[in-house]
């Protein structure tokens, strides 16, 4: 079998050496809300939380000396304020770094963490010494940062000298997909990156990476592996993988759907395990079929009217899934005449439908806020009336109501 702890160990080196060339002139200073539980009057923790604003000064070289000459804003505690460096550079993407007098910022938080072994079978193998290292006695954190315009979603473990405001982040997990959307049969990838520091005694022991999904409460696990031991855990499901060539040279965790099917929308949880730590990242799926709507006047020409509003999709008892559309037609900013044809379209794998209602303007020539109002009431009539055909479906095409 291919060595391929000693390929992920050079490969994380070069890619360090590559990375720390990028200026720190360039990284963000953030805002993050400090966020932890709250210790009562014997020292125990009391299950409540608390939440102070802190500031991050991200830089790739822990001897810069860009954040010394940079005035601390007199709503955030000096205790507040930690220096953090990434080598890797992935805090010191555009997206968390907006220009100066934004109105909107990237969204940031930071926790207390407490390193500890895991139970679960494709861990495991990460902590198999009863003894935990030196190295672990420290003050640890995790951080969550997601970019502007959901360009980025980032997860990080920092290490501190205990006392200290120096952190450098030892796990980092990034994904450029945040919220993706797919046609269904169609195949897809779910971003998902880690880098470890090859300086720190954790990154030589191997790694470990799991997928689950979860939507409306309900989750379950889509695929784990243990890349010390070159193990896939047996409950991978079916037309799910990873890249495990690119995942040991380069940290690439991406999930690959093979064919995107309606039960896969949902939020995908991409964890990546080291030693005693763990940092993950959330991906948002969206499964949607192809729809929009057509007027057809009384030339008998055709137009497009855009695809309406969709609903999400519902699963019905017998596992079929519907959903419903709807349009909003404004008659003083849309030229439809007298009236004609309104379609609703849907492309499906199985085929496509069509539903239609006569649409009928009364005054098309001169709008009136009452025909205004009563296009409104047309739109609410059409909601009811034009809805997506239940789909029942299997990889093969149309089947007897289960997919």
């Amino acid at each position: 079998m291919t060595n391929f702890s000693t390929i992920y160990k050079l490969s994380v080196v070069a890619l360090t050496f590559l990375l720390v060339g990028a200026s720190s002139s360039s990284c963000p200073v953030l805002e993050c809300w400090f966020v932890q539980e709250k210790v009562g009057r014997g020292g125990g923790l009391t299950g409540a939380t608390s939440q102070e604003k802190s500031l991050l000064h991200i830089r790739t070289d822990a001897h810069s000396q860009d954040a010394a000459s940079q005035k601390t804003p007199t709503d955030i505690n000096p205790d507040r304020v930690y220096y953090v460096t990434d080598p890797a550079a992935s805090l010191c993407h555009h997206s968390l770094n907006p220009p100066r007098g934004s109105i909107k910022k990237p969204q940031c938080e930071i926790n207390p963490f407490l390193p500890q072994p895991s139970t679960l079978t494709w861990v495991a193998s990460l902590t198999d010494s009863a003894l935990s290292p030196i190295y672990l006695q420290a003050d640890w954190f995790s951080a969550a940062f997601q970019g502007l315009n959901e360009q980025l979603g980032v997860s990080t473990i920092m290490r501190a000298p205990t006392g200290s405001k120096e952190h450098s982040v030892i796990l980092s997990v990034t994904s450029k997909t945040v919220s993706v959307k797919s046609r269904l049969g169609e195949p897809v990838l779910l971003d998902c990156g880690f880098w470890a520091d090859p300086a720190s005694p954790l990154s030589g022991s191997g790694f470990a990476v799991e997928w689950r999904y979860q939507f409306r409460g309900n989750g379950r696990l889509v695929v784990a592996y243990d890349g010390k031991t070159d193990r896939v855990a047996d409950t991978q499901e079916e037309g799910a993988t990873l890249d495990f060539e690119g995942l040991h040279e380069k940290g690439n965790a991406s999930l690959i759907l093979q064919k995107a099917k309606v039960h896969h929308t949902g939020t995908y949880i991409c964890s990546v395990y080291l030693p005693y730590l763990l940092a993950q990242v959330a991906v948002d799926l969206e499964i949607v079929d192809f729809t929009h709507w057509e007027f057809k006047g009384a030339d008998g020409k055709s137009r497009p009217l855009g695809s309406g509003r969709v609903t999400g999709h519902r699963q019905a008892w017998d596992g079929t899934y519907s959903q419903s559309t709807r349009l909003e037609l404004d008659t003083s900013k849309l030229d439809l005449g007298s009236g004609g044809e309104v379609t609703c379209v849907a492309v499906h794998p199985g085929g496509t439908r069509r539903a239609s209602a006569t649409l009928s303007v009364i005054g098309f020539s001169t709008p009136s806020i009452e025909d205004s109002m009563a296009m409104v009431g047309v739109a609410l009539v059409l909601y009811g009336l034009i809805k997506f055909v239940s789909w029942t479906f299997s990889s093969s095409g149309i089947t007897n109501g289960k997919e």
